[in-house]
């Protein structure tokens, strides 16, 4: 960031939505990393560590990465068969993987998720954000899990209803600092000076210890270990660029701005590469928390900086503060974020879009609700999108057929021919009944795949074998190229067109 950017920088707006993550971050750290059966400090490892590299190397200002529970739920079960070190393990060599994405420039393969795949993995989200808040209303007796009854339902529910008030009518007064700091001051004066017994972050766990240390995690270094991590190690660096691309778009989307993928899946690497070297689970871009520093008004890397270097000051001296903070308010503050994150549009727009946009839409929430697998729900919209674009595109192939002046028959192609259209491509021709000449138009059209030339190929043969012979017309140089490398598989006889020229790609 240069001197000239640093002078319209509104310094007191980054601190403060840093501040603000790094209270919203904290719980949610804490709990995956408990709910994986790590150390509760591992997950603020990660918290700070992801926040910290991420905000210094990443190509995307105002986003924040944290130990988000997307990468953890991966590991869960390496962590229980195999022991945290090769958990650590695993989390290195995701983030190599990640890293190698960035330096070949694959981030950019994102732009591919259609829109109706991008509502469905926020709203799928949004559930999942707001459910996981009310999951902090149930307490453990004797082993048990239960919901709150009584006087301590009352309570949390009241505070959490504050906070909640606290984050809509503070804006309309001043937007000078971040409604959701202000709701958890206030709440955490509240509690503290009343003597409310409430539940508190405390209850989850201690946030208290020292800083991170480096260590190589112990474990055989062999092909067998290999084995046994990299599949793990690819599906969380999948999960977590998958997330933090989509988080890097949704950015762009909101701020206007151009983030950069690349960047930002190096970054991702580094970070988690970091992480296994010092302790953290690793982790990814966290939406929650990034929708929490946008709408605070950050819109640099200082807000990220600041995140997560107040992590590191909670872990060595803030933690017997932090630990008194009512988790009504952090509960009340992460709700209104999943509100925020629901895409509400889409309800206005859903008579508008085709059936199969919404069917897409409806499905990528689902699965991301049910399974919580981010990655898998994408993965899932995106071949179903493709599906039913080449299905399409298969439809929409035509031929026009005319006699010129010298008696031969002309095909005027329209739409791609490509796997999906070949089969409605070759019904069009009739070789028994067509004079000795025809001539195949592809001006409105394109060869695109190895299936397309089949299909040529198998016309082209049944018109010779009547004695009649086919000419291809208008290909435009990058079809030309394709044919010219089928050589030998297929020969054709193309006729040049002078005065048709097309448009370079």
């Amino acid at each position: 960031m240069s001197f000239q950017s640093l002078k319209n920088v509104n310094f007191k707006t980054e601190i403060l939505a840093g501040l603000t993550v790094a209270m919203t971050m904290i719980p949610e750290s804490l709990s995956f990393a408990i709910l994986a059966g790590l150390s509760p400090l591992t997950g603020l490892y990660a918290a700070f560590l992801m926040g910290i590299v991420t905000a210094f190397l990443g190509g995307r200002p105002g986003m924040v990465s944290g130990g988000a529970g997307a990468t953890v739920v991966v590991l869960i079960a390496l962590a229980a068969t195999h022991g945290v070190e090769y958990l650590f393990a695993a989390v290195v060599l995701a983030g190599i993987i990640q890293l190698l994405v960035g330096i070949l420039k694959l981030g950019k393969f994102v732009r591919l998720i259609p829109q109706p795949v991008m509502y469905g993995f926020l709203n799928g989200l949004a559930i999942i954000i707001f459910m996981a808040q009310v999951a902090q209303f149930e307490v453990v007796e004797n082993g048990i899990t239960s919901f709150m009854q009584g006087a301590s339902l009352y309570t949390m529910a009241g505070l959490t209803a504050l906070t909640i008030g606290i984050v809509i009518v503070f804006p309309k007064i001043t937007k000078a600092v971040p409604a959701s700091l202000v709701a958890i001051i206030v709440v955490f004066a509240l509690v503290y000076f009343l003597n409310i017994d409430t539940k508190k972050v405390i209850d989850i766990a201690s946030v208290s210890g020292s800083l991170p240390k480096f260590h190589i995690p112990n474990i055989p270094f062999s092909v067998e270990t290999f084995k046994i991590i990299f599949p793990y190690a690819a599906i969380m660096a999948g999960v977590g660029l998958i997330e933090s691309l989509l988080t890097l778009n949704m950015v762009d989307e909101i701020t206007n701005t151009k983030g950069k993928s690349n960047k930002e899946a190096m970054a991702q690497g580094v970070a988690n590469i970091t992480n296994g070297f010092f302790g953290g689970m690793g982790g990814c871009a966290m939406v929650a928390q990034t929708l929490v520093n946008i709408d605070a008004g950050a819109r640099t890397k200082i807000s990220a900086i600041v995140g997560a270097s107040t992590i590191l000051i909670i872990i060595l001296v803030g933690g017997s503060v932090i630990e008194q903070i009512p988790m009504a308010a952090l509960v009340g503050v992460m709700m209104m974020v999943a509100i925020g994150t629901f895409q509400w549009a889409s309800f206005k727009i859903i008579t508008k879009m085709p059936k199969s946009d919404i069917f897409v839409g409806i499905t990528v929430a689902v699965i991301t609700v049910l399974l919580h697998n981010l990655a898998l729900a994408v993965l899932i919209g995106v071949i179903i999108s493709a599906l039913v674009f080449s299905w399409d595109s298969a439809k929409r192939i035509r031929a026009r057929k005319s006699i010129d002046a010298e008696g031969n028959k002309i095909y005027d192609i329209y739409g791609p021919l490509f796997f999906g259209s070949t089969t409605t491509f070759t019904e069009k021709f009739d070789a028994i009944n067509d004079p000795e000449k025809i001539i195949i138009d592809f001006k409105e059209s394109r060869i695109v795949d190895m299936s397309a030339i089949e299909a040529l190929k198998k016309i082209i043969e049944k018109y010779e074998s009547n004695n009649k012979t086919v000419i291809l017309k208008h290909l435009s140089a990058d079809c030309i190229t394709l044919l010219k490398n089928a050589s030998g598989f297929i020969e054709v006889n193309i006729e040049e067109d002078p005065t048709y020229k097309v448009l370079p790609e």
